[in-house]
């Protein structure tokens, strides 16, 4: 099976006032039809090796890799015109929090309808129907009316909702979804994850799920790469993470809490400088 995307040595750079530094550290891994996991502590390159996929990252930030290619087509040497139809209609991406990602004074409605219709060049008529059909593929009850509604009025579950409809409306090849469901309660949790996963199943997609919560990642992905400090420090099928043998990765799994081992305290990540300067891991298949 041939990949949806490779990437090789990626590199994100941001100057400042002691020098070059390094968010994204050397990155090689690639994604097919699946659900890849990328874990990791806050501040871990996760959600900027997102960013740069789209090439989000903004001067003075610096992208660089020796391969970043989407079905052998290189991303890094396409004009902003050309990663414009890249970005939403072949690689979408799902922020965080869907009320920093919706704009308050504009519709629902509007909202989606200006993204098909820009990629795809679509009569009103036809958007409206096409996101009507895909309230619908998300499970929200009574599209017509949250059509007419502002994000103001929605929950938080029904915003995140709202988003993955807006970001598959296009049907892309890759969804990139930054902590979907970290803002979310634990049952709107498994609503929202249970639609992602029967939607990337039914398209055909490949998914990069970025997210802090190890156990989720296990329960939910087919591979994961652990981050740290802007590297690959280990990669391991994800039903397999809890048998993980790296240092840093065993440290996260036994600071967390659980239910068939409860503990009077938890351990705390000890962290070994020596694994901010080691080579990145590759996880190209």
């Amino acid at each position: 099976m041939s990949n949806l995307l490779d990437v090789e040595n990626l590199t994100v750079t941001f100057p400042t006032r002691s020098g070059d530094f390094d968010a994204v550290r050397g990155l090689s891994f690639t994604l097919g039809k699946e659900r890849l996991g990328i874990v990791g502590e806050s501040g871990s390159g996760k959600s900027m090796t997102g960013r740069a996929i789209l090439r989000l990252i903004r001067p003075p930030g610096r992208i660089t890799a020796d391969r970043m290619d989407l079905h052998g087509q290189d991303l890094l040497s396409l004009s902003e015109n050309e990663m414009n139809s890249v970005r939403g209609q072949k690689i979408s991406m799902i922020m965080q929090d869907p009320k920093f990602s919706l704009n308050p004074v504009m519709r629902i409605s509007e909202q989606i309808i200006e993204i098909y219709r820009f990629h795809t060049g679509a009569s009103k008529k036809a958007a409206w129907d096409k996101a009507i059909e895909m309230l619908n593929a998300v499970s929200i009850r009574d599209p017509e009316r949250v059509m007419r509604a502002y994000p103001h009025e929605m929950s938080g579950g029904m915003g995140q909702r709202i988003m993955i409809a807006m970001m598959l409306i296009t049907e892309p090849e890759i969804l990139i979804a930054d902590e979907p469901t970290s803002a979310l309660d634990v049952s709107v949790q498994t609503s929202v994850l249970t639609i992602i996963d029967r939607l990337v199943k039914e398209r055909g997609m490949g998914l990069i799920f970025i997210s802090h919560d190890l156990n989720l990642v296990a329960s939910f992905c087919d591979r994961v790469l652990i981050m740290y400090a802007g590297r690959i420090v280990e990669t391991c099928a994800a039903d397999k993470l809890h048998e993980a043998t790296h240092p840093y990765t065993r440290g996260l799994l036994n600071s967390l809490p659980r239910i068939d081992a409860p503990q009077s305290r938890l351990e705390a990540l000890v962290r070994d400088p020596a694994w901010s300067t080691a080579p990145s891991v590759s996880a190209r298949q």
